[in-house]
């Protein structure tokens, strides 16, 4: 399988793509390794590159996300969005009786990995953090390309695929704000990118002004001052 190729053939023409990949033989370990971490590293490299090394400017202030915590968060998103693919794969294929369709957990994967795709590709974006808002509706063609996909890989009838994607849709965010607080859990400094607040208890942002460079402990800034 030609990686951009195949890039291209599901973005532009997943009617015509989708039984192609219901044909070709694979397993889990192939998809990972020759598709999925590979697009998976799109988004989290681009939000570091983004965050911490570009950083968000607006109004004569420039904020960065500090190099550690961002390389932290980068790490982690990037095993998250692998794990995610699975757990969505496992959704899909537990639900497709319910639908009418066949389980295949192979053919979930594929679906779910390569209905991914424009989600994966639009993080992209993150490389600007104010162009993030098109990563979104990448994302949204990824919905569209797994609704073309499900009657073709689960064997559901056409006329519950829409029905089919809604659920999927609702589990996936259930699925990812269950993962995204055990990531929170396990690594408590690094979980969040909010740029107000910095990225951990004990770390900075660097906020460069028109009068110079100043470094802001966030840590500092919550911990309440004991009263006098």
């Amino acid at each position: 399988m030609n990686l951009v190729q195949r890039v291209q053939d599901i973005l532009l023409k997943p009617k015509d793509t989708w039984p192609v990949i219901e044909q070709e033989a694979t397993d889990t370990a192939a998809l990972y390794k020759n598709y999925l971490i590979i697009l998976a590293a799109v988004p989290a490299v681009a939000a570091f590159i983004g965050l911490s090394l570009i950083g968000v400017g607006a109004f004569g202030v420039h904020v960065r996300v500090p190099f550690v915590p961002g390389l932290v968060n980068m790490v982690v998103s990037y095993a998250l969005s692998l794990v995610m693919v699975f757990v969505l794969a496992l959704v899909v294929d537990a639900l497709a009786p319910t639908f009418g369709g066949s389980k295949s957990q192979i053919s979930a994967l594929k679906l779910v990995a390569y209905g991914s795709t424009a989600g994966f590709l639009g993080g992209i974006f993150s490389l600007l953090p104010s162009l993030s808002i098109l990563g979104l509706l990448a994302a949204l063609y990824s919905i569209y390309l797994i609704y073309t996909g499900l009657p073709v890989l689960m064997k559901n009838p056409p006329e519950k695929s829409l029905a089919y994607t809604a659920v999927i849709i609702v589990c996936g965010i259930v699925a990812g704000v269950i993962l995204g607080t055990v990531t929170a859990l396990l690594t408590p400094g690094t979980s969040s990118m909010h740029l107000g607040s910095g990225m951990g208890s004990h770390e900075a942002v660097s906020i460069k002004t028109p009068g110079g460079e100043m470094t802001m402990d966030t840590a500092k800034a919550r911990r309440p001052t004991s009263a006098a």
